[in-house]
């Protein structure tokens, strides 16, 4: 099924690639996204963020893009994998340093699989969620809403956009976060 709609990707980069600096990588990664068919409706500023989780490696540039795509959330999924793996990026670790990481995050008011499955990955503990991973695609990404990195790039370039389950903007999941993890989050 074909549904034009506001696709939200965040962008993350900690580690050099074979386009150069994190940030020199992340212009690059939306490049190859403009290049795939893909229009960018906007791109936020780049932030610099601790990493996450702490310890796990060297501090990233993170950023969001607010696209228009026509096909299915697997094929833009499968498109941020594919350019992924062009700048060099290998799944070995979850959570582990990577040259870049391209997070499917929204796809307009899309619940995927089901508000159930959704549910599950939500609440999953801490614990559980450094080694599981879901073997379908989890649509909005269920811990946006605990994510500074993310909302604050995210309030750029969509701060409308209302979470289909949740009921609350990306502005209002951003105001809910504690504030020193907010202040973590600084533009370059």
């Amino acid at each position: 099924m074909q549904i034009r709609s506001d696709t939200l990707v965040a962008l993350g980069s900690n580690q050099q690639s074979s386009a150069g600096t994190p940030e020199e990588t992340l212009k690059r990664a939306c490049a190859l996204i403009a290049d795939s068919g893909v229009v960018i409706r906007a791109i936020s500023r780049f932030y610099a963020t601790p990493c996450f989780p702490a310890g796990a490696g060297p501090d990233y540039v993170n950023a969001a893009i607010n696209l228009e795509w026509s096909g299915s959330p697997e094929e833009m999924l499968a498109t941020l994998h594919r350019i992924e793996a062009d700048l060099g990026r290998a799944r070995v670790h979850r959570w582990g340093q990577r040259t870049v990481d391209l997070d499917l995050i929204a796809v307009g008011d899309r619940v995927l699989p089901d508000a159930e499955t959704y549910a599950q990955w939500r609440d999953l503990p801490l614990e559980e969620q450094r080694s599981a991973a879901p073997d379908q695609l989890v649509l909005p990404h269920p811990r946006m809403q605990d994510r500074a990195f993310v909302l604050v790039p995210l309030a750029d370039v969509a701060p409308d956009w209302v979470h289909p389950l949740s009921g609350l903007s990306v502005i209002e999941m951003r105001d809910a976060l504690n504030a020193a993890d907010l202040a973590e989050v600084r533009p370059l």
